[in-house]
């Protein structure tokens, strides 16, 4: 198992920050968050959590969630629909995505060449960019043999 030291640490930082309490309820979603390594919703997170912590609502894991955000260890995924899915952002490398339109299968990319093309965004227009986002939407190959599709 990871040690989420680090992480932990960030967070308590973050919150004695903006003077709230690092409580049980945030510590265990927090736990449950970094412990899971793919895209996932609010409500997934909360009903993982249902299982061993039933006393955790789903309003305090979407504002912990929320929060992660704030503090940096998690970003914001808008792959399917209207579905927010979440994911780490702490210690991980900027990285794109491939989502299939049909059943949502998404893929994680490094694209090394968005570095040197954000640098240069950056010099040309005198910005420093703090994130960047790059989605591209197909069918992936099962939904296309299922379809007959080339």
């Amino acid at each position: 198992m990871m040690d989420f030291k680090e992480e932990k640490k960030v967070f308590s930082s973050f919150l004695k920050g903006r003077g709230l309490k690092h409580t049980a309820q945030r510590e265990e979603i927090l736990k449950a968050f970094l412990s899971e390594e793919r895209h996932f919703t609010a409500e997934d997170l909360y009903l993982l959590l249902k299982e061993k912590k039933p006393a955790i609502g789903f309003a305090t894991v979407y504002r912990t969630l929320k929060l992660l955000c704030e503090a940096n260890l998690a970003s914001e995924v808008y792959l399917e629909g209207s579905r927010v899915r979440y994911e780490h952002k702490y210690r991980h490398e900027m990285h794109e995505h491939i989502v299939c339109v049909n059943c949502g299968k998404t893929i994680e990319l490094k694209v090394p060449e968005m570095e040197s093309l954000t640098k240069k965004i950056e010099k040309k227009y005198k910005f420093k960019l703090t994130e960047h986002r790059l989605k591209l939407f197909g069918k992936c190959e099962e939904c296309r043999r299922d379809k007959n599709e080339e």
